[in-house]
């Protein structure tokens, strides 16, 4: 009886497939956001472009994110990446592991710098959270709450924290493309 069970649901699985990676999660942010921000640090204007793509991969998503800092006459651009895949635990996702020069997998190592990066989904809120190990043995957290406020429009809000003092905070609009 047991046997006639596990080739029953061995055959359904044959029959209807294996489960697809779920993705009700983070569909509705997948696409292109774009925005700008403009603060007054220490006395000084600053301006930044802001640009965030969501996409969907093999086996969970990618966001891509983009930051122009323009200062004076010059500017500063930062781009980062990070696929996410799905955890033992409902929404949340933790970040897949960096490929080393041969194309393989390799662990992530916030001892060596590496950042320990995760998502959460809850309703309209796409939060990542990012831990690095400073190099005096403290620690940084960045946070990226990104808010669907309708079809078009990611609220996004970001701190920068360092030993418990807050360093830098964003709050702005981004529009999808």
């Amino acid at each position: 009886m047991h046997r006639l069970r596990f080739v029953l649901s061995v055959a359904a699985l044959v029959f209807i497939g294996f489960p697809a990676f779920a993705t009700e999660d983070f569909e509705p942010f997948i696409g292109k956001f774009e925005g700008k921000y403009t603060s007054d640090e220490g006395g000084v204007e600053q301006n930044r472009d802001l640009s965030v793509e969501i996409s969907e991969t093999k086996d969970g998503f990618n966001v891509s994110w983009t930051t122009t800092t323009f200062k004076k006459n010059k500017s500063k651009t930062k781009t980062y990446s990070i696929d996410f895949v799905e955890s033992d635990r409902e929404h949340i996702y933790m970040a897949a592991q960096k490929k080393n020069v041969f194309g393989g997998r390799e662990p992530l190592d916030p001892m060596k710098g590496d950042a320990y990066a995760w998502a959460r989904v809850d309703g309209p809120k796409l939060t990542i959270h990012a831990l690095v190990i400073t190099e005096d043995g403290g620690y940084e957290m960045q946070t990226y709450d990104r808010i669907l406020m309708g079809d078009n429009n990611l609220h996004l809000k970001f701190s920068r924290i360092r030993d418990g003092e807050m360093l830098k905070t964003i709050d702005t609009n981004l529009y999808r493309q």
